[in-house]
């Protein structure tokens, strides 16, 4: 399904540090902007949807009365989301941002109707003349991550609380699992799968069963800060994802993977407002300034901050790729392997991951 993504990736991965800004004539006096916002859970203090409602903060602090922003948050995939989708378009919204995988069907039957109206499919990969797609490599920084999870584990099993296994999920396991192995390669991660992104007690639940299977350290894909609480209760560490979660977990994170939307929030908008939007399919990570890795706890030595940074530089250099093979090849839990011998995997490969690295404890329903 994701192979309308991969064919334009090569066109569409224009990111720019910067991301070019164009700044309106002076004496501009048109209508703000209208830029709608939907979340798939509620805005809680860290996670998925605040880092979204961070971009959509940037982006009214970045254009002022030229923008009014609207947002609404806890909108289910599926009916649900077309409501408030349809909603948005029909009172005036000119972009609306929908920023999860559920989404995309949704944003895609509401944009024939408002072709009028400029859409941004967060994480789908699907586009229309008027429905652009945007996501962000996250395996970047979940390898970063598994480097600082490799060297901390006294254990060396790692577990992983997971929504659903798609794509954008399994390559998150598959580098972390491949960071952590690039310093301990006896390491091993445990996953667990929910089949939701938003569950608290469930996430809570699932991140105990972990750590009750010598589990020292944990990750986790899902939509709270509900693993990282956990690891706190248990004296356990974390790797938070989305958002620095240090106040969560204080004693637990190690490390946080953080997402950066709000400069890509602004030039979306902003070329909404001068006449310049084009649909397009964008896929940024480190060198981007979409993904960082950083906000390390107390425990962390400093030597070991140091190479994950030096790591995160190599990576948005170029000089250091997840998926690519070193003198051995990678192969999946199965004994098959997939990436050859001083091979990069493809994004064509990347984009449509379907099966769990070596190391990696659980199986893929196929």
């Amino acid at each position: 399904m994701y192979k309308n993504l991969a064919a334009t990736l090569v066109a569409a991965c224009f990111f720019s540090p910067a991301f070019s800004q164009t700044t309106p004539a002076k004496g501009h006096t048109a209508e703000p902007v209208k830029a709608g916002f939907v979340y798939v859970s509620p805005i809680t203090e860290a996670g998925w949807t605040r880092q979204h409602d961070e971009g959509r903060k940037a982006v009214e602090a970045a254009l002022g009365n030229q923008v009014k922003t609207t947002f609404v948050e806890n909108v289910a995939e599926g009916a649900d989301a077309e409501r408030v989708i349809r909603d948005l378009a029909a009172t005036g919204h000119q972009i609306i941002f929908t920023p999860s995988f559920g989404y995309m069907e949704p944003t895609l039957k509401v944009a024939q109707d408002y072709p009028q109206v400029k859409f941004e499919s967060i994480t789908g990969y699907k586009t229309t003349p008027n429905v652009a797609a945007a996501n962000a490599r996250y395996y970047e920084g979940r390898y970063l991550a598994g480097i600082a999870a490799g060297r901390m584990s006294k254990t060396g099993v790692a577990g992983f609380v997971a929504g659903f296994p798609i794509p954008e999920v399994l390559q998150g396991i598959n580098a972390f699992a491949l960071g952590m192995r690039s310093v301990n390669p006896k390491a091993t991660v445990k996953v667990v799968w929910l089949n939701v992104w938003f569950d608290p007690p469930k996430e809570r639940d699932a991140a105990m069963a972990l750590f009750n299977q010598d589990v020292d350290v944990i990750a986790f894909h899902t939509g709270s800060t509900a693993v990282m609480a956990a690891a706190q209760e248990r004296g356990k560490m974390a790797v938070a994802y989305h958002s620095d979660m240090r106040k969560t977990g204080p004693d637990a994170q190690i490390v946080a993977v953080t997402h950066r939307w709000g400069s890509y929030y602004t030039e979306r908008v902003r070329a909404m407002q001068n006449g310049t939007w084009k649909s397009a399919n964008l896929w940024g990570g480190v060198r981007e300034g979409m993904i960082r890795v950083g906000d390390f706890g107390t425990r962390v030595p400093a030597a070991v901050q140091q190479e994950v940074l030096n790591a995160q530089k190599a990576v948005g250099a170029g000089k250091l790729q997840p998926f690519r093979a070193g003198k051995v090849p990678v192969r999946d839990n199965e004994g098959q392997e997939r990436i050859a011998a001083g091979q990069a995997l493809p994004d064509a490969q990347i984009l449509q991951m379907n099966w769990l690295v070596e190391g990696v404890v659980g199986k893929l329903s196929r």
